[in-house]
C-alpha cells in the first residue's frame, strides 16, 4: 500500500478510536508531505514513497531535537509527549537494517569503491544512501563510514 494511502487509513482509524495524539501527529505529517509536494512540483504535485519517507524522517528528527531540548530544560512531561509522537511516526518507516548487515554493507561499498580515507566519505555515503533505501538513519550511516575510513 502506498504511504499516502496508509497515512489516510491510519488517520481514519485514529479518528474512530478518538486517539487525539495519533490523529494530530498524522495530520501534521500529511500536511508536511503535501507541503513538500507543493515545493517540489506545484499545487497538484505528489511525492513517491521514498520522498515521503524523507519527510517522515525529517519530522522524526524535529521531534528528537525537541526531546533533547526538553530534557535539557528538565521538562520530562513534554519530552514524553514528543517520544510518543516519534513512536507514531516510526511506523511509517521501513524496518531498520540490523547492525551486522549495516557493517557488511558499509565494508562492501568501501571495498567496491576502493575508498581509503576520509576524503572518500562523500562518494561512499552517496552509494550507501541509495542502497540502504531509508532503512538506516543517516547519522548512524555516517558514523559507521567514518569508523571504517578512519
Amino acid at each position: 500500500m502506498p504511504l499516502a494511502s496508509q497515512i489516510l487509513e491510519d488517520m481514519k482509524t485514529a479518528m474512530k478510536a478518538k486517539d487525539s495524539l495519533a490523529l494530530n501527529v498524522i495530520r501534521a505529517l500529511k500536511s508536511a508531505i503535501k507541503y513538500a509536494a507543493i515545493e517540489k512540483s506545484g499545487a497538484e504535485g505528489e511525492l513517491d514513497d521514498t520522498e515521503a519517507m524523507q519527510v517522515v524522517r525529517r519530522e522524526i528528527k524535529k521531534r528528537q531535537d525537541s526531546v533533547a531540548s526538553y530534557e535539557q530544560a528538565a521538562r520530562e512531561d513534554l519530552a514524553a509527549t514528543e517520544r510518543a509522537e516519534i513512536a507514531v511516526l516510526e511506523k511509517y518507516l521501513p524496518a531498520a537494517l540490523p547492525a551486522e548487515e549495516l557493517t557488511a554493507l558499509v565494508e562492501s561499498v568501501i571495498a567496491e569503491l576502493g575508498a581509503s580515507g576520509r576524503k572518500d566519505m562523500g562518494a561512499v555515503m552517496k552509494v550507501l544512501q541509495e542502497r540502504a533505501a531509508g532503512r538506516v538513519d543517516n547519522r548512524a550511516l555516517s558514523a559507521e563510514v567514518a569508523k571504517r575510513l578512519a
